[in-house]
Formats: C-alpha cells, structure tokens, sequence
C-alpha cells in the first residue's frame, strides 16, 4: 500500500493486555511485557506496568506495524506518540496516530529471522540482558 509516496508493508499487530502471557519478556526500559511475535500472523502482547513512559494511547489500543523506507518521510505532518529510536541495531522504529489509533513504522534491512530471532542482548529496549 502506498500513501504520501511511502510504501507500507504490514510486520506485527500489538496487542494491549493485563493478562500475563506466556514466554513474554521484561524491559525495564519501558516497564513492560511483551510477546516475541514469532507466530504465522505476527501477534505480540503487551503487558504495562504503572509508570510505564509510554503515550496511554500505546497502553490502551491495538497498534498495526508497517515496514517502511523512511521513517522521516513516513512521519512527516503526523502527530507522533514515540519518536524514531534504534532499539536494537539496524532496526529504527517510531509510532504515530491516524484516527486515534497507534500505528508503528519500521525501517530496517534486517530479516525477518535477524528480528524475532534474536536475543537483542544490550538494547535500549532489554538493557538488563547482557
């Protein structure tokens, strides 16, 4: 799909709970849980705890994940609820609003097997793997 010549290529749906899910991993960072996503539609979970830093539109609505190719091209003269940052090497992300509803943008060269396979040891997101 194509929009403001930017080309959107559908990667996850995330899922708000407050239902402990199973294999969900901690991050510190964000004070949450979250699923690896690593099923055949690409489902992840999260799980919020109080304080969490995250926009309360992040805590409470589904959110729909695309690829892009520039995130700066893509977030142009939207209203943005978590700035472009790199959570892990080589994979940038940022979320904005349309209509209410979170929508998250990729951008990133890696697999899709380099992305929901690996550990991210050290990353902004899981600090405290090391």
């Amino acid at each position: 799909m194509a929009i403001n010549n930017s080309e959107y290529k559908y990667h996850h749906l995330g899922i708000p709970t407050s239902t402990p899910k199973p294999g969900e991993k901690y991050s510190s960072t964000f004070k949450m849980y979250t699923t690896d996503g690593n099923n055949p539609f690409r489902i992840q979970w999260h799980r919020f705890e109080k304080g969490c830093p995250l926009h309360p539109l992040i805590q409470s609505t589904p959110h729909v994940a695309f690829k892009v190719k520039s995130i700066d091209e893509a977030i142009l003269g939207r209203t943005i609820l978590l700035e472009p940052y790199y959570p892990f090497e080589g994979f940038r992300v940022a979320m904005i609003e349309i209509e209410g509803a979170p929508v998250e943008l990729i951008e990133t060269e890696l697999s899709e097997e380099e992305i929901w396979g690996k550990s991210h040891k050290g990353s902004v997101v899981y600090p405290e793997d090391r």
